[in-house]
């Protein structure tokens, strides 16, 4: 593993969008506040691949659909969006990333992203700017099947964020992570189920937990451990541990706890048909420490009457020529 001192770095092809055809490529970064009352996801998609739009037109050319999915949760300033475009829409060197009126920029220490997007359901602005300034960089990518067809490189575990926001007024800092996952394949014919969490410590070490269920039934795990230099170790998990399912659509949520280490599950952030996002607390690091989990349901994304739910919230702009 060749791990980057926070001098300028290039992240070579960070922004590569040469996704093959059924595939898919995406970027998510998510923070949270120091007192723990605001938090933020995005991600950009390119062959977005939770898009029915996508799926209805075969897959053929992931290009023609990306997205920007922003999310920002506070008391009583949340905000959610998220609206596909076609490849007049997509632009992207080495170092940025361009789908419709937002963007993403790394300049070599810090990734830059613009929000112009209009919320879903309610059609509200979600204007602002999240500036992330990872404290190092990791360059390893871990394969999260056994066919080696979908992977995922946790790029900056522990970052510095600030996040500046006109729609709505939203000003903060936190703590930030910011990675990437790619597939050769659609998410949902290779995995039945997987869960994702990160857990954060004051000193700036990060706790990783990335299991998988694949459709043959194997199932995978990542437990890794990243000091604040992103030199990083793998550890034996804790055994399985069953979360409460989420309070609308009972999407199952799993992580690892037990042996000496608890979790305590907090806020639900996105309860969907399919997929869930939660904050979390854990003392896998010592103290207890805050963090995300994530949950998808394969079986749940695959159903025509999910993907016939999907438009409400993740309208498509018509084809820019």
């Amino acid at each position: 593993m060749a791990i980057a001192k926070l001098a300028p770095a290039p992240l070579p092809r960070l922004f590569d969008t040469a996704t093959p055809p059924g595939g898919y490529t995406w970027w998510y970064a998510d923070g949270l506040s120091k007192d723990g009352d605001f938090g933020f996801t995005v991600i950009a998609f390119v062959g977005s691949v939770f898009s029915p739009y996508y799926a209805w037109s075969g897959r053929g050319d992931p290009c023609n659909h990306c997205a920007v999915n922003v999310a920002l949760y506070g008391r009583s300033r949340s905000r959610w969006a998220m609206t596909e475009r076609g490849r007049g829409d997509l632009q992207a060197d080495d170092s940025s990333l361009r789908i419709g009126p937002s963007s993403l920029h790394w300049d070599g220490t810090r990734l830059t992203i613009d929000i112009a997007e209009h919320g879903m359901p309610v059609p509200l602005p979600v204007r602002g700017q999240i500036r992330i300034t990872p404290r190092a960089l990791n360059t390893q990518v871990f394969q999260l099947d056994t066919a080696g067809a979908h992977s995922w490189q946790p790029i900056a575990p522990s970052a510095d964020v600030e996040v500046d926001f006109s729609a709505p007024g939203l000003r903060w800092r936190g703590d930030a992570y910011f990675d990437t996952n790619r597939g050769q394949t659609p998410l949902e014919e290779a995995f039945r189920y997987w869960d994702w969490s990160r857990v954060q410590s004051p000193d700036g070490r990060t706790a990783i937990l990335y299991n998988t269920v694949e459709r043959s039934g194997t199932e995978r795990g990542l437990a890794l451990m990243f000091a604040p230099d992103a030199s990083h170790q793998t550890f034996d998990p804790p055994p399985k541990a069953l979360l409460t399912p989420t309070p609308i659509f009972r999407i199952k949520r799993t992580t690892r706890a037990g042996n000496g280490t608890s979790v305590r599950l907090g806020r639900t952030l996105e309860d969907s048909p399919f997929y869930s996002r939660s904050i979390i607390e854990s003392d896998l690091l010592g103290p207890r420490a805050a963090g995300v989990h994530e949950s998808f349901d394969g079986d749940r994304l695959a159903m025509g009457l999910v993907k016939l739910m999907l438009p409400f919230r993740m309208p498509r702009r018509p084809i820019k020529k």
